[in-house]
């Protein structure tokens, strides 16, 4: 399978990030360069160019998109998906951060460790629907879509 080379998140009309939501996106595009699996199916007769890809992601008149081209910056992709089946998880996920933030600064490791489980399952659920919105576009595993779903996260946040 191909990869990811580059992530860019088109950001410019957003509020300054918090401190914590700026680690996210840091953390996130980090993880995700390092490792991740990311290919173009075949469709119809269409030639797909193999990857690395650079991505950009951004939201526009109130769809995400995906901004897919080559690393010789030769456009790809691109695909736009909408928002509607992320708005609860999103809400749900910077709900439970919030939480985990506080907790990480004034409770006990013991709760702490059960608001982060909470966090991840939130996490899985936001993967999982960004899999299945990307079915028969872009072909990913579960690492990728956690992280591009975090991105999807941090550019929601100011939206």
């Amino acid at each position: 399978m191909s990869r990811i080379s580059h992530i860019a998140l088109d950001d410019a009309n957003l509020p300054p990030p918090t401190p914590e939501i700026e680690q996210e996106r840091k953390v996130a595009m980090f993880d995700l360069i390092e490792d991740n699996t990311f290919a173009l199916p075949k469709r119809d007769d269409r030639v797909i160019p193999d990857g690395p890809y650079h991505v950009g992601l951004s939201i526009r008149e109130k769809r995400l998109v995906f901004d897919i081209k080559t690393e010789g910056e030769e456009p790809a992709a691109e695909f736009h998906l909408s928002l509607s089946p992320f708005r609860q998880v999103v809400k749900d996920y910077w709900a439970i951060c919030e939480s985990y933030f506080d907790a990480v600064k004034n409770m006990p490791p013991s709760q702490i460790e059960t608001i982060d489980m909470a966090r991840r399952g939130i996490h899985n659920e936001g993967a999982r629907v960004l899999e299945e919105r990307l079915d028969g576009k872009a072909e990913i595993d579960n690492d990728t879509a956690r992280r591009l779903f975090t991105l999807i996260c941090v550019l929601h946040f100011g939206g």
